[in-house]
């Protein structure tokens, strides 16, 4: 029997065709047993978790496992087929290669996966915050881009020291052509850093442009605006301006202020109750926070009154502005309180003819 066997190995070493047939069946039974047993047990053990953080590794791990197992079989299957030295240098290479891109591929996936676990459970692990995540994001694929590069090239025995040489040339030349681009950049990461806003929040940029955060990428952020207009705001311009973030509050409540001005002459008491009534039936405001007036200022013309509300959600801005708007102006005007307007007094003390007077004739009679 061992005769036998030890026979049959010298006459398939000896045939090059029975050879690579054993390495690529080979190949295709381990592949087999690895998706028939063992990927299946691992599956077995990774639903017995209470979290699918494992379930995701495992979805992106076994795919690129089979893909290496076949290549690793197509190389030797390969080296044995051909014998030219610089052809099995190139297979070797691109046989690396593509390794290489298959397995950056699955750890930007587990990066991803893990680092969003992680912000998830911010109390735990105070480096990472949601906010921070694009962030950490980035550095995380900027430095397994470059660890890729460096593989590839070292597959393809390119030479690193004049290639960074080269680099550094061009990235000061790219430095003064993409200036604004870098400073955009720059930005970014300390926005990203600083999160003065975060994805969902209502922001107001130097006190015009006023929406919710939609993305907040490396070159620019994103605003929707209440007329469902998406403006986009480079980095850079951010970083130099006044933001106001009207949702970075403990609570996404934000007070509302209103001012009414009524004549001189009115009963403050009766206007201060008519304002609060007005403030508790509006919608869209909150119930757990009561509303509040106050007697602001005694101004050129009006008594000046301040109604504050509290707002549920900044969405709701406008709308909470004009029921109060118009809730008050019908309560006043129903009370027959009178809501002054700017009046002015002109008196005539002469006309540029000099004569003191109205030139001419008034109501048919001769002025002299």
């Amino acid at each position: 029997m061992i005769e036998q066997v030890q026979g049959w190995l010298d006459f398939v070493q000896q045939n090059q065709i029975w050879r690579i047939g054993l390495i690529l069946g080979s190949t295709l039974l381990f592949v087999l047993i690895a998706r028939i047993v063992v990927v299946p047990f691992l599956k077995r053990l990774s639903r017995r978790t209470a979290s699918d953080f494992d379930d995701e590794i495992l979805n992106l791990v076994w795919p690129a496992l089979f893909r290496t197992i076949i290549l690793q079989g197509l190389h030797v299957a390969t080296l044995d087929l051909v014998s030219n030295v610089r052809v099995n240098e190139s297979v070797g290479s691109l046989t690396v290669t593509l390794m290489v891109l298959i397995w950056v591929r699955v750890f930007a996936g587990v990066g991803a996966i893990v680092f969003r676990k992680l912000s998830d459970n911010a109390d735990r692990f105070a480096w990472i915050q949601p906010q921070t995540l694009p962030l950490v994001q980035f550095v995380y694929k900027v430095t397994l881009f470059g660890l890729m590069s460096y593989l590839i090239m070292a597959a393809w025995h390119i030479n690193l020291t004049s290639w960074l040489a080269s680099a550094g040339v061009a990235g000061i030349a790219l430095g003064f052509a993409a200036k604004d681009t870098l400073a955009n950049f720059i930005s970014g990461i300390f926005i990203l850093a600083d999160a003065p806003y975060r994805v969902g929040q209502y922001i107001i940029i130097d006190g015009t442009t006023r929406g919710e955060v939609t993305e907040i990428g490396m070159r620019s952020t994103r605003l929707l605006t209440r007329d469902n207009v998406e403006v986009t705001v480079p980095n850079a311009v951010i970083g130099n301006a006044k933001i106001v973030n009207e949702s970075s509050g403990p609570s996404p409540k934000m007070r509302l202020r209103v001012t009414v001005g009524v004549a001189y002459g009115s009963d403050v008491d009766l206007v201060k109750d008519i304002l609060m009534k007005c403030a508790r039936e509006v919608e869209y405001t909150s119930k757990d926070l009561d509303p509040s007036v106050r007697f602001v200022l005694m101004g050129e013309s009006s008594l000046d009154f301040q109604v504050l509300v509290w707002v549920k959600h900044p969405s709701f801005r406008g709308r909470v502005t004009d029921g109060l708007n118009t809730g008050i102006y019908k309560a006043l005007e129903a009370a027959g309180v009178e809501i002054p307007f700017p009046q002015r007094d002109l008196h005539l003390k002469s006309w540029p003819d000099g004569s003191g007077g109205f030139p001419g004739k008034i109501d048919g009679e001769e002025k002299s």
